[in-house]
């Protein structure tokens, strides 16, 4: 059996190839839908919410980069030097996109049942926690 490390790699990048090839009509990758889904989700959100909220899946320069994609897509707008907003149009398309999603998410799940993801991102999140404690001795 191979080990958990290989497998998070693999499932992320996988997931990561997919949601491109499924996001890639409507000119956007991952991390760009990410963005976007902060920005929504954060009315008047700055460039520091988008990269704090999104650190753990993409280094600062894809951030940025993602960030300007979805301004010069017209996906979402400066309402001031360091604010992000969806641009009407943005927040149309952004309600097409999320149908694509979620076809792809379930798509990802065939066959794995609600308890069974629950108990798998419990153990992920437990497992995160633990190699970020800093207190665990080396042989545990």
């Amino acid at each position: 059996m191979k080990p958990i490390g290989y497998w998070l790699n693999r499932t992320d990048k996988a997931l990561t190839r997919a949601m491109n090839d499924t996001l890639t009509e409507f000119g956007l990758t991952r991390v760009d839908w990410q963005v976007l889904n902060v920005v929504r989700d954060s009315p008047g959100a700055g460039d520091s919410d988008v990269l704090s909220a999104l650190a753990v899946n993409a280094d600062v320069l894809t951030l940025k980069a993602s960030v300007d994609a979805v301004l010069t897509g017209g996906w979402a707008t400066r309402t001031a030097p360091d604010r992000l907003a969806l641009t009407p149009d943005g927040r149309r398309r952004l309600t097409a996109v999320a149908e694509r999603v979620e076809a792809f998410r379930e798509r990802c799940v065939t066959g794995i049942t609600p308890d069974e993801y629950r108990t798998a991102v419990q153990v992920l999140e437990r497992m995160a926690r633990n190699a970020e404690d800093g207190t665990l001795s080396p042989g545990r």
